[in-house]
């Protein structure tokens, strides 16, 4: 039963304890539904629950991060306004909290052009967080008015705030921490003394992590991958260091020798660029390929688009390499992982730097004899469905193309999307009405000509980011144009399918599809799959 009112949603609470005549509350991330606009504000909420909580900072469009100081008198929090999404611009401020409320916030760092997140206090009474003023998101410390890098490197320490209670480092109250960074796209851990500004890089066999927590002064808790294993919560002895799995989320149909490990490559790309990729070469001992050719290459393209494809263990990853096919999962210009300058290069040319970087990855490896350039697919979701869309209608270097819930009219999702996304396509494509020519330049829907090839769509029908008449649309214009297509609705499904039913579905439509398009037929047993208008290949 809720024990708050309608209409009102928390997030991100920490624990106010008891003191003197004031009993023990929550303060929360609380965002207010009870209009049209929906409003964003710290609360403090009184236990047990009397009403939606007394409001104790607003006035942003957004907040995070609610961290309260050890002694109890000093709060830390995020904020920032539109048009700038989290990993553009922030403010980390730090306030007196009083039985009355907060007392004039004041500004510790960030800014419109500096992205700062996780504010953490440690028992001294500094304040740790993590800024990307170097042109990484590298942890820094606060304490007496002066603010210094702790570990300086050409590294990640945090991912874009795309979800509340991101925890990338943890503080183990003996003056050290534990941080995870990303180099190349790869995760590490290190242990960090934080008055040297030295550290000890860990080695463990894994390359992501996230969700770090404190067991005790001697063991964490975190969620990793390798690139042979799924994910799995587990406990590292730091000091060895050594790990014990608690859960792992499941184990794997593959045979070690079975599984394609992920490769860096980085290519040339368009105007001078260079872009970066994880490339899976097939892998299956079972079976080879016939003498004298090449592997057909899938080209994958993650959501966000201020995402990153990572190198872990990924059975929709597996799933094509076990089955002959090559992979690459290109983090394209705007993909997070490689600092700030390179997930800028996206602002203004969404549509292009993305499509470009793709197409760059793929002829990489057609020159580099890693894959067959007549057998050439694309395949993405969300942002990267748009991605694929604009691919395949401003190239020639793809043969077919699976579209995942895809944008087709750029207008229609600055206009239909939810609070948090309403302006991301401000730095994305530009301001509307005063860039309405370069969103309409931008959409799929546009360019309809430069379809050639079969495209599969397939969609949630209860998707509210990427509504359903925005593959619905795609889908018609293509059958008007007679390019081959194949739409796959899915009742119940919303933004990204989460129904096992629905994934195992959807993977073996797109196999069906390429399967029919290329010309050979899969070992699988697939459920029929009709794609309107193809020529079967000889």
């Amino acid at each position: 039963m809720p024990v708050t009112p309608p209409n009102y949603r928390y997030a991100d609470c920490i624990a106010l304890p008891a003191a003197g005549d004031a009993g023990a509350a929550l303060i929360c991330v609380r965002e207010d539904h009870t209009a049209a606009n929906v409003r964003n504000m710290l609360v403090r909420l009184s236990l047990p629950v009397t009403g939606a909580g007394e409001v104790l900072f607003e006035g942003t469009d957004f907040v995070a991060y609610p961290r309260l100081s050890p002694d109890g008198r000093r709060l830390a929090f995020i904020s920032w306004n539109h048009p700038n999404m989290p990993w553009d611009g922030t403010e980390l401020k730090v306030a007196e909290l009083t039985p009355q409320g907060l007392k004039a916030p004041v500004l510790i760092a960030g800014g419109a052009s500096e992205s700062v997140l996780e504010p953490q206090w440690d028992r001294d009474g500094t304040l740790y967080f993590i800024s990307d003023r170097s042109g990484f998101w590298n942890l820094y410390a606060q304490r007496d008015a002066q603010v210094h890098a702790v570990w300086p490197r050409a590294a990640e320490f945090a991912e874009p705030l795309w979800s509340f209670g991101q925890s990338n480092y943890v503080l183990l109250g003996d003056g050290r921490a534990c941080v995870s960074f990303g180099e190349r796209g790869f995760g590490r851990l290190a242990i960090v003394d934080l008055k040297a500004g030295t550290a000890r890089v860990l080695d463990l066999p894994y390359v992501e992590f996230s969700h770090l927590t404190k067991i005790d002064g001697q063991h964490i808790a975190a969620i990793a991958s390798s690139s042979k294993s799924p994910l799995s919560i587990i406990s590292i002895d730091i000091a060895k260091p050594a790990v014990t799995t608690l859960r792992i989320a499941g184990t794997s149909p593959l045979a070690p020798e079975a599984v394609s490990v992920a490769a860096p490559i980085d290519f040339p790309s368009a105007s001078g660029r260079t872009g970066h990729a994880f490339f899976y070469p097939p892998a299956n001992p079972r079976y080879r390929g016939t003498a004298g050719t090449l592997p057909p290459l899938l080209a994958l393209v993650h959501g966000g688009p201020t995402a990153q494809a990572s190198p872990g263990l990924r059975s929709s990853v597996q799933f094509w390499t076990s089955r002959g096919f090559a992979v690459v999962d290109v983090n394209y210009g705007g993909s997070s992982g490689y600092g700030r300058s390179y997930r800028r290069e996206l602002n203004g040319q969404w549509g292009v730097v993305d499509a470009e970087d793709v197409i760059a990855a793929v002829r990489f490896l057609i020159s580099a004899k890693r894959a067959d350039p007549e057998r050439t697919a694309i395949s993405g979701g969300s942002a990267g469905g748009y991605t694929v869309l604009v691919a395949l209608s401003t190239s020639d270097v793809f043969r077919a193309g699976a579209d995942f819930f895809g944008v087709s009219d750029m207008t229609a999702l600055a206009r239909d999307t939810h609070k948090f996304e309403s302006r991301y396509l401000d730095s994305l494509i530009g301001p509307l009405p005063q860039t309405q020519a370069v969103y309409d330049s931008r959409s799929p829907l546009n360019h309809l000509d430069g379809f050639k090839v079969p495209v599969i769509v397939l969609q949630g029908a209860d998707d509210p980011i990427v509504p359903p008449n925005q593959s619905e649309r795609i889908v018609e214009a293509l059958r008007a144009r007679h390019i081959p297509v194949a739409y796959v609705l899915y009742p119940g499904e919303s933004h990204g399918f989460r129904k096992p039913e629905t994934i195992i579905n959807s993977l073996q439509a797109e196999l069906s599809f390429f399967g029919q398009v290329f010309g050979f037929k899969p070992a699988d047993q697939l459920p029929p799959l009709t794609i309107e208008g193809l020529v079967p290949a000889s």
